[in-house]
Order: structure tokens, then C-alpha cells, then sequence
């Protein structure tokens, strides 16, 4: 029976073989002539023996008389009957089996030696002690150096731990088939190694031309953070809880955000004696639209109570043009990083005067500086010299809101851009709302991000006007209040 087939047995097995696991002396079985080279003896026999005994499955051989003819350690493990005990029986009868199941057990065993292929059964076998386990048996023949079968080789192992390992083989093919989320083994260098349908198609790349690539040449944005928490994985273990990771992926579609919820368990080799990491398991699921759903309702709660608390705070102030830059400040508030109140200089313009040209005189601002309330400065009421074409210009002849960017320039350009529009010089991005009350235009509030913050959104542009219906109901009041006290 050769050493060389998977299950580990020996060249040939026939009625006339020594009853022990060992070889015989020559290649025939009988004592070398004198003078003839013959084989390494104890050579032979021990890799034989290593091998029997090294195997994680149990093994056993019968010859074509079906005599038990090799027993490995395994089997003795699982059953308790030693080498010395099992080899030289006859099948299994009155020992490892009930004697009621014995004749079908043999048969059923000895049926291999003239099949083709392997044959798979259950038995219940019968340990030294009386017990019983279920074992799960691959028997196949062993054929002669005529190719006659000779006997019949059969591993096996407890049922209960064939079955986990099947369980677990079928959850590692499902997961990377079948699951609804993506699934990325991670080699130690940090290159994906296999890589699910669900991910290729997050990663909008196809499941072999991800793998071996540096996550740098998937991800835009993000990679620094994915990598260090697979880092640290490798070293400490799993985290104790999913982790969220925004990134930006690459695509033949251009970049996309995305947000992943992400979970990390570390790989070790079962078969090393000290655990030796072989990667990282990476599943994730894209949670990004419930995320930027969380925020837009959370931004919205905000932003409401900010209104609140604006409305609650201009009613206790005497002077409605006072109240107006309370509105301002509260706008402010996680909102933009500076506000600009001019109004009309001269009547209030209805929709569709065009009659004059617009010209506007600076109301309040806020500090350019260190933080506080918004001062009014407009006492001396001289015109601001805004170009033609100015965004706050634009805003009150359309009697809409208007959007005003820098774009992706230098630092230096975008503070030309910011100072040509008589905007503080770290202004890079702008959103003018037109104050209007009764039906009338009274002025333009400008709020400015800086190159730290993202652009103005519909979503910004919305709560801008909101904000300003505000304001200009104040502005018309403070008008209304000053104009009786002119004519006195």
C-alpha cells in the first residue's frame, strides 16, 4: 500500500503480510539476499509510521481477507484500542462493533475493495470502555502491483467533528457567495486576498482585479483609517464593537462617499502551535443613506430649535432692527462662519421695480474677529460700492436666493475672489437671502464659509430663507416704529 495516496497507506496488503504496522524487510517481503542492496529498513518503516501516525484523521487497513493490518494513533485516540490490540483482527467483530452490526459493517467496509472511487458510510463503532461514537468512514481499495484489489483502506473520524468542519466550509462558500454584505479577507500585508461578489461591487471593481492591490488603489479617502484598524486587529484581536468608516472609493463612475459599517475578526492558523495571523476577516454593509439620513435629522432638529430659540430671544428686544441681529447670531451657530446685513438705500423696492439702480448700505455684521454678537454699523448710511454683478446685487434684482463659490483654486486667488467682493479674505464660499416683508424687498443677508467648511446646499439654502423671512419682518417693523417717530 503506497505512502503516497492521501490516506496514508501502504503498497500492498495481502493474506500473507506480517500483522503489524510496519513493511516487510524487502520489496517482496522476504530477508535481502547477501551481498544485494536492500533498502533502508528502519528508514522506511519510521516515515511509514510517521506518516500513519501524523494524520489528523483515523486510519485503518484491511487486507483482502479483511484482517486489520495498520491502526494509526488517531484511531486509537477515537476508540481506545492500541496498535497492538487492533492489528491482526479480524474486521471488526466482537470488539469495535456490536456483534448485531458487525456482518453488515464488514460488508459494507469490504464493498469498497471493488468499487470504483471512494465509498462514504456511518457506523456506530464501540470504544474500549463500552462506549459508543458515530464515525463517518472513506474507504477506498488498495490495489497490487497487478492492479488486482489487495485490501482496503478506511479513515475515519467522529461524526460531530466531520460536521463541524463541513459547517464550517459551508459558511466560509457562503460567505463569499451568497452574503448580503461584503466580505474582504486581508492578507497580513494588508492586500485583499479573497474578495465576495457584494464587496467587488461596493469597491466598483470586479472580485480578481481586487485582489493583491494596495487598498490606496481602491480607496480615495479613508484607506489611513482602514488600514490602521487592520492593523490593529492583527496585533490585539477583534474589536468589541462594529466600527463606522466613512471612505471614498474609486470607480470607473468617478469617486463616491460612502460610509461603511464595519466589523474585523483576526485569522489564525489552526494547524500552528502558537497562533500565527494569517489575516483579517473585513465584513461591512453600507449603512451610507441611513447615515446621511441620521445627520440631515439631526442637522433639521438643530437648526429648528435654533429658530426657536431666535424667535423666543428677538421678542424681549425693545428695537426690531436689534431683533434682526439676533436672528443673525443665532443663524450663525454651526452655520456659516460670517454674516453681512445690508438694506435698500432709500424706499423699499417691490418685485419688478426696476426703476433705480440697486444700492445697498451695510446694516450689521459680525465680528470678523474674536467671537460675538452681531453690531449694527449702518449710522452713517453710505452706499457699499459692490461691483456689477455681485452676488448680493443678483439677489435682490431676482428677489431670490443666489449661491456664490470660489471653487478648487489657490489660497491665494480664492482671497482675491473674497476681497473683489468686499467679503472678509478667508470667505470661499457664499449665500445671499433676500429680505422681503409685505411684498416689498428691504435688503440682503449674506452668509460665508470658509475653505474649512463644505458649500452651500438646497438644504443650507432653505433654512438661509427661512432665517431671512424672519429678519425682514423685524427690518419692515423697525421701519414702521422709525418712520412715526421721523414725523414727530
Amino acid at each position: 500500500m503506497s505512502a503516497s495516496r492521501r490516506s496514508g497507506t501502504t503498497d500492498e496488503l495481502g493474506p500473507d503480510e506480517p500483522e503489524r504496522g510496519g513493511g516487510p524487510h524487502g520489496p517482496d517481503g522476504a530477508d535481502c539476499p547477501d551481498g544485494a542492496d536492500c533498502p533502508d529498513e528502519s528508514g522506511g518503516s519510521d516515515l511509514l509510521a510517521a506518516l500513519l501516525d501524523g494524520m489528523d484523521a483515523a486510519l485503518c487497513a484491511f487486507d483482502a481477507d479483511g484482517v486489520v493490518t495498520h491502526w494509526n494513533r488517531e484511531a486509537e485516540r477515537i476508540l481506545g484500542w492500541t496498535v497492538a490490540e487492533a492489528v491482526g483482527r479480524h474486521g471488526f467483530a466482537g470488539w469495535a462493533v456490536r456483534s448485531a452490526d458487525a456482518e453488515e459493517v464488514q460488508e459494507r467496509l469490504m464493498s469498497a475493495m471493488h468499487a470504483p472511487g471512494r465509498q462514504v458510510h456511518e457506523f456506530a463503532l464501540v470504544t474500549k470502555d463500552g462506549g459508543r461514537v458515530l464515525v463517518r468512514t472513506q474507504s477506498a481499495a488498495v490495489r497490487g502491483p497487478d492492479g488486482k484489489p489487495a485490501g482496503v483502506y478506511c479513515a475515519f473520524s467522529e461524526v460531530h467533528a466531520q460536521i463541524d468542519l463541513e459547517r464550517s466550509i459551508a459558511l466560509s462558500e457562503a460567505l463569499f457567495e451568497d452574503a448580503s454584505w461584503g466580505v474582504v479577507l486581508v492578507d497580513a500585508d494588508l492586500r485583499p486576498a479573497v474578495v465576495n461578489g457584494h464587496a467587488a461591487r461596493a469597491l466598483g471593481i470586479g472580485r480578481t482585479s481586487a485582489l493583491g492591490r494596495p487598498l490606496g488603489e481602491l480607496l480615495a479617502q479613508g484607506v489611513e483609517e482602514l488600514e490602521s484598524a487592520l492593523t490593529h486587529v492583527l496585533a490585539e484581536g477583534a474589536p468589541p464593537a462594529p466600527a463606522e468608516m466613512w471612505v471614498t472609493v474609486r470607480g470607473p463612475e468617478g469617486e463616491r462617499r460612502r460610509c461603511w459599517r464595519s466589523g474585523f475578526v483576526r485569522l489564525a492558523s489552526p494547524l500552528a502551535e502558537e497562533p500565527v495571523p494569517l489575516g483579517v476577516g473585513w465584513l461591512f454593509l453600507d449603512v451610507t443613506e441611513a447615515k446621511q439620513g441620521e445627520q440631515e435629522a439631526s442637522l433639521l432638529r438643530f437648526r429648528s430649535n435654533q429658530l426657536h430659540r431666535a424667535a423666543r430671544a428677538a421678542a424681549e428686544c425693545e428695537d426690531p432692527a436689534e431683533a434682526a441681529t439676533v436672528h443673525l447670531d443665532f443663524a450663525l451657530a454651526g452655520f456659516a462662519d460670517h454674516a453681512l446685513l445690508d438694506r435698500l438705500a432709500g424706499p423699499p423696492r417691490a418685485e419688478g421695480d426696476e426703476s433705480a439702480p440697486v444700492r445697498l448700505v451695510r446694516l450689521a455684521a459680525s465680528p470678523a474677529g474674536a467671537p460675538g454678537p452681531s453690531l449694527l454699523t449702518g449710522a452713517a448710511g453710505l452706499p457699499l460700492r459692490y461691483e456689477e454683478g455681485h452676488p448680493a446685487l443678483q439677489c435682490v434684482e431676482r428677489a431670490g436666493t443666489v449661491r456664490a463659490d470660489a471653487g478648487s483654486v489657490p489660497a491665494e486667488r480664492a482671497r482675491d475672489w473674497a476681497l473683489a467682493r468686499q467679503w472678509p479674505e478667508d470667505a470661499v464660499h457664499g449665500l445671499c437671502a433676500v429680505l422681503r416683508s409685505r411684498g416689498r424687498t428691504l435688503g440682503v443677508v449674506t452668509f460665508l464659509r470658509g475653505g474649512a467648511r463644505s458649500r452651500f446646499e438646497r438644504s443650507d439654502a432653505a433654512y438661509a430663507e427661512d432665517v431671512a423671512a424672519r429678519m425682514g419682518a423685524a427690518l419692515d417693523l423697525a421701519e414702521a416704529v422709525r418712520a412715526p417717530r421721523a414725523g414727530e
